[in-house]
């Protein structure tokens, strides 16, 4: 029995309809025959469906939610970890997890579960508490990174999601937004004025997040009502300026306002082949196979996060249903489906497919018999050819539907009509198919490996026209990964300057995209400077690294198309070519934002080490972020000392700190690299040092932009400073340096281009 869907169904019935005017006796007679026909085949439809959801016997739905296996309701109808209740007294009927909280809906193909969450409103300003799934640690229940956001309301206030780990301790990342509030507070967005939100940091779905709320110091103590929670975004994002609006009313007291006091947040669940008895739902492949198939044969099973014990189902291609039931999956028929498939000729259904014949025209009987003939006669010898070829075109066709996705969910088609529609781009940078690059990296080979990183591999290619490149391949499938690919193909893709690292490719077919730089042979500057090369780096190399270094960022600031915050300015990320000209790289972590902003909300994210102080305690990124961190960069130069170092103590002590203190106390020369007074640099470094100590102010204001240290650096390089010149820390009692005034208001206007759109399609708040 063939599955009809409502569009289906609906012609059906017409046709029917239309066969029972009755005109005379004998038709009547015929009629009533009809009518009871038609009766028969509704009941036929109404009853047909796509295949079992739940295990025999048990029930389907609990109100409007449907309960597909492997959850269920009653003993014997779910699978470990997945039991759930139904509250029939209630009208309609609700649905719950074992500890009381509702359950809105469950979605076999994402793994999710929507639940609807309490939540409390405080009249304190800090707090520590916890968010923790509604069901055991140790369940298949966690929550959702990828679709939640973490929100909080209140006012002059920190709200920190600490993700814990599985040993029941905190991780090292966080999610972190901030709110204040002026005399006139009217929010009609969590925006930071009354109400932050922040992406969820990922670690690995967690079952369980520490919240912690401080007062924002420097801020009045404004704490009237307070609340933190975490919610599903998308149902957030329609109802967050009625809740901002709302939040702003109650605070003032202008009016008696209701907040909510229950949100839907999503949870996503997987099969552990080791924790929950996975394996009365999957079952290895073969004897020594490390696959697993699933219950029903026209399924598969995936790994979750990169993770072999985690893994979910789903129907294979051409079919529907619940893979997690025996015969859940069941053919779609795609002949009765013509809006999605359409054929021209005859349709036939086949199993997992179909196919589409041309009409078949109308022949003489003697041209008929002879043509029956001849099929019949050639029919047999091809039949076992005929055969492998489907198989073939159909794996075929499957390889090229799943290039297709990845490259539309990688915002390939809007990739390629900003290409397309800007010259400049067009003529730097291309879309590579998967097959240019395997055949430039004879299928990734293991000998071309340049080096390996947490995230990923780089290879060495040769592409067809004899371009030497680098390509960086991640390995692990996360959706924040693939955003920082996306991220990092936007911003090179508008930037064209000597000293940032070029960018002639991407490919967006695979899971993860990849990304084709210039080959840069000669490390980075931080192997030049903290691992005992053989060449130490003369001075004037250094003045020109570091000159070149600014040049870069400066134009990223103010010059090139769309002002950049790079976020991860380190010596590691600063690439060095055979003549040791610098460029900077990896801008997967950085920041696009207009012209007519100073800076942007957003979770932290840096090296340890060159971390803007400022930045981390307020989460407030702006360019003076990357100043602080090229002036650890220059005290590195001047010194060959790591940016986190152990001191005589054994305690862990930070370069910029100790530069700083010892500049302060006229003790430069205890630390200076006595390489730089050996090369006759004493003088020029004594200079670059006042640079270093005012690019490390702890206050942003007081930093110079990097327009004015690339000035500064250019005079040294010219020999252009007097000796005894210094650059002042400005600061509200105490005259600015005339060099390092200027706004950025001279740059020029940019209109919106399909540039902005293209980043905020693929930027996610980190």
């Amino acid at each position: 029995m063939k599955i009809l869907t409502p569009s289906q169904f609906g012609k059906a019935r017409e046709r029917w309809e239309m066969t029972i005017t009755v005109v005379s006796p004998r038709q009547a007679t015929i009629g009533m025959i009809v009518v009871a026909l038609k009766l028969k085949f509704l009941a036929t439809v109404l009853l047909a469906g796509p295949g079992p959801i739940t295990l025999p016997g048990c029930p389907e739905t609990c109100g409007d939610v449907r309960v597909p296996y492997p959850f269920g309701i009653g003993q014997g109808c779910f699978h470990h970890g997945f039991n759930l209740t139904c509250d029939e007294e209630q009208h309609p009927p609700r649905l719950f997890l074992g500890d009381g909280v509702e359950v809105l809906g469950i979605s076999l193909p994402d793994g999710t579960v929507r639940i609807r969450m309490n939540i409390s409103w405080l009249d304190h300003a800090e707090f520590n508490g916890s968010w923790s799934v509604p069901a055991p640690a140790a369940g298949p229940l966690r929550v959702s990174s990828a679709r939640n956001s973490f929100v909080a309301f209140g006012c002059n206030m920190v709200a920190k999601l600490i993700p814990y780990s599985a040993l029941g301790g905190p991780t090292a990342q966080s999610s972190v937004c901030a709110a204040v509030c002026s005399e006139t507070l009217s929010a009609a967005s969590c925006s930071g004025v009354g109400c932050c939100r922040t992406s969820i940091a990922f670690w690995g779905d967690l079952p369980s997040y520490g919240v912690q709320v401080k007062h924002l110091v420097g801020q009045p103590d404004s704490a009237r009502v307070l609340s933190v929670f975490v919610v599903d975004q998308d149902w957030f994002s329609r109802n967050e300026a009625e809740m901002a609006s709302n939040y702003s009313k109650l605070y003032y007291e202008y009016e008696n306002v209701v907040m909510a006091d229950s949100v839907p947040a999503v949870l996503e669940w997987s099969l552990d082949i080791l924790r929950d008895e996975a394996l009365f739902v999957l079952s290895p492949i073969g004897p020594g196979s490390s696959d697993f198939r699933c219950l029903s044969s026209n399924g598969f099973s995936y790994t979750i996060d990169g993770n072999y014990d985690r893994r979910r189902c789903n129907c294979s291609d051409g079919y529907e249903g619940n893979p997690y039931v025996s015969d859940g999956c069941q053919d779609i028929d795609e002949c009765q489906l013509p809006d999605l498939y359409p054929c021209h000729g005859t349709c036939i259904n086949l199993p997992g497919t179909h196919r589409c014949s041309p009409k078949k025209s109308i022949w003489s009987l003697p041209g008929l018999i002879t043509i029956i003939a001849i099929s019949s006669g050639f029919g047999l010898l091809f039949s076992l050819l005929g055969v492998a070829k489907i198989t073939k075109k159909l794996k075929q066709q499957r390889a090229k539907k799943l290039r297709q996705f990845f490259f539309k969910r990688n915002h390939g088609l809007l990739l390629q009509q900003l290409i397309s529609s800007n010259k400049d781009i067009a003529e730097r940078m291309k879309i590579f198919s998967v097959e240019e690059l395997e055949q430039a990296t004879n299928k990734f080979d293991q000998n071309r490996i340049l080096g390996r990183g947490g995230h990923g591999t780089v290879y060495k290619g040769i592409l067809s026209d004899q371009r030497v490149v680098a390509i960086k391949k991640s390995k692990i499938v996360v959706q924040r990964e693939i955003d920082q690919f996306i991220n990092e193909v936007v911003i090179l893709s508008q930037t064209n300057h000597r000293n940032v690292v070029k960018l002639f490719g991407c490919c967006l077919e695979t899971e993860v995209p990849l990304l084709v730089y210039e080959f840069i042979s000669n490390g980075t500057l931080s192997y030049h400077l903290h691992e005992q090369s053989e060449n130490p780096l003369p001075w004037k190399d250094r003045l020109r690294i570091a000159l070149e270094t600014a040049k870069a960022i400066a134009y990223l600031h103010s010059a090139a198309s769309i002002s950049v915050f790079h976020r991860d300015i380190k010596s590691a990320n600063i690439l060095l070519t055979d003549n040791l000209t610098a460029k900077v790289s990896d801008f997967g972590a950085s920041r696009s934002i207009s012209i007519d902003e100073t800076g942007i909300l957003t979770a932290i994210q840096g090296t340890h080490g060159y971390l803007d102080p400022e930045y981390y305690y307020t989460s407030r990124l702006t360019e003076k972020s990357d100043v602080y961190s090229f002036g650890v960069i220059l005290a590195e130069l001047l010194t060959k000392v790591a940016p986190v170092f152990s001191s005589h103590s054994s305690e862990v002590t930070s370069l910029a700190s100790h530069f700083v203190s010892l500049k302060r106390d006229n003790r430069l020369w205890d630390v200076l690299d006595p390489q730089i007074i050996e090369e006759g640099g004493a003088e020029d470094a004594e200079v670059i040092a006042n640079i270093a100590e005012t690019c490390l102010s702890l206050k942003g204001e007081e930093r110079p932009t990097m327009r004015q240290v690339e000035t500064k650096l250019e005079d040294v390089q010219g020999s252009k400073v007097h000796p005894n010149s210094r650059i002042t820390r400005t600061s509200q009692n105490a005259p600015q340096d005339k060099s390092f005034k200027g706004n950025r208001g001279s740059e020029g206007t940019r209109q919106y281009s399909l540039e902005k759109e293209f980043i905020q399609s693929s930027e996610i708040p980190r």
